[in-house]
């Protein structure tokens, strides 16, 4: 980035958190010491200061203060180091001019390296081995945490540059509770949401349904979208639940192509589901779970045309689908130790084939898969956490994992934690991601090779967290490499996917929050990267500075992010973009149970463009009502 703007992100850094250090040593007061418990790193509950991972948790207060149906929308500002492209008002798309690629320290999720999980399931597409951004929305989740670097020991394939674990709403105590939120604003924009969470006794359930939609800033952009959320839960003793959960997503999106490129007719209408069972024991030394789960997916997809005078005469078609099983169990086979194993099965399959417009009947599909359409992974791991003393933990884990196209693959991962004070962790870790290749990449399109092996990553971080007073606030430095990442190359027989890829970043990211008094508290974090090869959709710097006021009726959510350095383009044509985002979320409540909201975002008016070609709506506004009994 130029010296200007890294001076400018520097002073925004330096003041956001040199202010909240100066507020903190001002005011001893109120000290609470750090302990997040949290359940991805592990898969059983745990104090976050005795991991040596990096794992953010973002509540459902969170989640919902700013009034985002999209998960995802929340966890860029939230998350340091974690961004996700956009191209419009409301909805990511998929295909062509798509947006929602999540990226992670500069290692992208659209190539299927980052990896989501719902209740600690995977959710990614079978056939492209990638997460779709709109199935992901704040109806279904009490919280999601968020583990920045490879996940890999514990998730395998795709979890290589971290994971983002949505942990699905539950009701707590006896009773039913009924909430309904309704908005609209800007382009036609639309959102609505109702849930229902009831507990009795034994039992316990969440039903929440939504619908969105919007025009957007852009003719034939539009986007509309139905969603279901169940969970039920029974708690068969003292020490064992049962639990069912499902989720169904359905959207209807347009593309308009980038300015340069117009397109008529690209449309897109997607069907994303899961379903997943099981049981769970909780006793005072042990604690695991049995779970089976099944993902699915349907796509058709129309590619659209420049010239109106020749439609295409095709649907693209898609049908993902992945069961799976998995079991764990953990526990304290001695004095400060943790011994955790698991073993998890996967069965992936689909299906890419054309229809013809005209008559509905299938095309021939240009692929090679050749009986070769059904995958089949089974892993073992296990991790093994000790506490030495009071103020030292060591972890060390091993996972091997066999895949019936691609190998077997062993990937280890160790790491220390240091407690020098009670509030405060000090850590050090390294670890090895990996990704197998998708179907697409071997199968699928000319480009396809049937010879491709694993991508393979190693990451190594130091990190600190630290807690004084109504401030905690966390450093990370990481290095990550990576070799035999797969690119397309033109070769003499035309394009072909090949292991050639090289990944070498390293980065530090800050982050501090701090309650200054019962009305106000402030938020911060910021992510600096270097890449020795450029890559789109990873700025290279990325702050963001929010605050929140609460008195008496009314609450204002507001934040000010800043991105710098961000590729849309890189070779030949290479482009940056650097802009401002100021949004504000205002609340008032009329009753204990009624509440008008309004929220106004890019209120700077900023021209900018995340995809290439696909300029980002100037300030728009939606307000709204949220009704609770």
């Amino acid at each position: 980035m130029s010296n200007f703007s890294t001076r400018k992100s520097i002073l925004l850094t330096a003041f956001a958190l040199g202010s909240m250090t100066m507020y903190a040593q001002s005011n001893k007061a109120d000290t609470t010491r750090i302990s997040d418990v949290v359940v991805t790193g592990t898969r059983h509950a745990v104090d976050v200061r005795h991991l040596p991972f990096t794992v953010n948790v973002v509540d459902r207060k969170t989640l919902t203060e700013n009034e985002q149906p999209a998960i995802l929308t929340t966890l860029t500002q939230q998350i340091p180091g974690l961004f996700v492209t956009g191209r419009g008002v409301m909805g990511y798309g998929v295909s062509g001019g798509a947006a929602g690629g999540i990226m992670m320290r500069g290692v992208s999720g659209g190539s299927g390296q980052m990896m989501v999980l719902i209740d600690g399931h995977p959710q990614y597409n079978g056939i492209y081995g990638h997460p779709i951004a709109d199935s992901y929305q704040t109806m279904m989740a009490e919280r999601v945490e968020v583990l920045r670097g490879p996940a890999s020991m514990l998730y395998g394939s795709n979890a290589m540059g971290g994971v983002i674990n949505i942990v699905t709403r539950g009701m707590k105590h006896d009773g039913v509770v009924t909430n309904l939120n309704v908005g609209a604003g800007s382009y036609g924009t639309f959102q609505a949401e109702a849930a229902n969470q009831l507990k009795s006794g034994r039992f316990s359930s969440t039903i929440a349904a939504q619908y969105n939609r919007s025009d957007n800033h852009r003719p034939r952009m539009g986007f509309e979208q139905y969603g279901a959320h169940l969970k039920l839960g029974y708690e068969l003793s003292e020490h064992w639940n049962a639990f069912l959960d499902g989720e169904v997503n359905h959207f209807n999106a347009e593309q308009p192509g980038s300015k340069t490129s117009p397109l008529f007719s690209a449309k897109q209408w997607i069907t994303r589901g899961s379903v997943s069972a099981g049981v769970e024991n909780h006793y005072e030394k042990t604690s695991g779970g049995l779970s089976v789960y099944t993902n699915f997916g349907r796509h058709k997809i129309d590619d659209g045309t420049g010239d109106l005078s020749k439609p295409t005469a095709r649907f693209f078609r898609s049908k993902d689908n992945l069961a799976g099983v998995s079991w764990y169990q953990s526990a304290r086979l001695f004095e400060g130790n943790r011994t955790t194993v698991g073993i998890d099965y996967q069965h992936i399959y689909g299906r890419a084939y054309y229809t013809s417009k005209e008559t509905g009947k299938t095309l021939e599909t240009p692929n090679k898969q050749s009986g070769k359409s059904h995958r089949n992974e089974v892993a073992g791991y296990v991790d093994f956490r000790q506490d030495l003393t009071s103020w030292m933990t060591v972890d060390a884990g091993i996972r091997v994992d066999h895949h019936n196209i691609s190998g077997t693959e062993w990937i280890p991962q160790a790491g220390v934690v240091f407690r020098p004070m009670e509030s405060s962790a000090l850590k050090a870790m390294v670890s090895k991601g990996f990704r197998n290749p998708t179907m697409r990449e071997m199968y699928l399109y000319p480009p396809s090779n049937t010879d491709l092996e694993p991508e393979r990553m190693m990451n190594y971080e130091l990190s600190w967290k630290h807690q004084v007073s109504r401030l905690n606030y966390g450093l990370n430095l990481y290095y990550l490499k990576g070799d035999n990442m797969i690119q397309t190359l033109m070769g003499e027989s035309g394009p072909r996917n090949v292991n050639t890829g090289e990944i070498e970043n390293y980065g530090l990211e800050l982050e501090g929050k701090y309650r200054i008094n019962r009305h106000w508290s402030v938020n911060t974090n910021h992510s600096f990267l270097h890449m020795e090869n450029k890559i789109v959709a990873a700025p290279q710097y990325k702050g963001f500075l929010g605050g929140n006021f609460t008195q008496g009726k009314w609450s204002v959510v507001a934040g000010l992010q800043y991105i710098n350095g961000l590729y849309t383009a890189v070779g030949e044509n290479e482009k940056k973009e650097n802009f401002w985002l100021l949004n504000t979320t205002v609340n008032y409540s009329v009753l204990d149970n009624l509440r008008f909201w309004v929220k106004g975002e890019n209120l700077l008016a900023q021209r900018y463009e995340i995809n290439a070609g696909y300029p980002m709506p100037k300030a728009t506004f939606m307000g709204g009502v949220n009704f609770r009994f």
